[in-house]
């Protein structure tokens, strides 16, 4: 299943508009819309942005708004969604290749159902099914993706805001993946710690585990987007004013917090994993 950034890439494209030209037309910024893309963004754009986009994409009505509802949800219950999409698919299939045997269509090679029952091909077309079925549900519905190896992007630094860029991979994409045995988030990303600001808990080098899928609550150290400017740091952060403001607390007392409104950062990523030299 596509998420909320495939779905409006994919619809913007189609339709040869610039993500200047959709941005002005919805009201929000080319930035913010280049972020949603490329899933990166802790939450799903608000539900009168994407209401927006469907009436100038002209989708079916609540299409956007529901990949943003799903995107919400606990992590099991979208895995749970996908593998029934999976398994609906599946479903489909098989029942169109029975429908077209049964009436000597294309998709039945000319042949009927007592034909293909007494060759075994129907028993085959079956077991495929199924085997397929029981592969998809090994990897929690998702093709291809091992739940244990994690992208190395790029580098978070440790110290001052920074430009970041992940080279244009795709989500879940890179030349360079770590094992994080245990980790149950499709989205996790990993970066090299570049500073001094986080010590003594993390050193320049080091290698920390970020979750688009863990909660962050005060005392959590994230990896953080900063807008409109695109920059990155790495921080332990807090809340204030009932969550409208968020502090950058550095670990490492020669370097000075920093306070900032919520509607400026882009994206919070939990560190659930850390990799040091010895």
């Amino acid at each position: 299943m596509k998420t909320v950034g495939e779905i409006i890439r994919e619809l913007r494209l189609g339709r040869e508009l610039t993500l200047e030209a959709l941005a002005r037309s919805v009201g929000t910024t080319k930035s913010y819309l280049s972020m949603i893309e490329n899933h990166r963004v802790a939450k799903p754009p608000s539900e009168k942005l994407l209401e927006r986009l469907e009436q100038v994409f002209g989708v079916t009505e609540g299409r956007l708004r529901h990949a943003g509802d799903l995107e919400r949800a606990p992590q099991v219950v979208r895995k749970q969604v996908k593998q029934l999409a999976c398994d609906a698919a599946r479903g489909r299939e098989l029942a169109s290749f029975l429908s077209a045997s049964a009436t000597g269509g294309n998709g039945g090679c000319g042949k009927n159902l007592d034909e293909l029952y007494r060759s075994g091909e129907l028993r085959r077309r079956i077991e495929r099914t199924l085997a397929s079925a029981d592969t998809d549900k090994a990897d929690d519905g998702v093709h291809k993706v091992d739940l244990y190896r994690v992208p190395l992007v790029n580098k978070v630094a440790a110290g001052y805001p920074t430009d970041f860029t992940d080279l244009d991979y795709p989500a879940r994409v890179a030349d360079e993946y770590l094992s994080s045995p245990g980790l149950d988030d499709l989205d996790a990303f990993a970066a090299t710690v570049v500073g001094a600001s986080m010590e003594p808990d993390y050193r320049e080098g080091d290698i920390v585990v970020f979750s688009p899928a863990a909660e962050v609550t005060d005392g959590s150290d994230c990896f953080v987007r900063l807008e409109p400017d695109h920059e990155t740091t790495f921080k332990r952060v807090y809340f204030g004013e009932g969550g409208s403001l968020v502090r950058l607390q550095p670990l490492n007392p020669k370097f000075p917090a920093s306070v900032h409104d919520r509607e400026r950062v882009a994206g919070l990523y939990r560190a659930v994993f850390r990799y040091s030299k010895l």
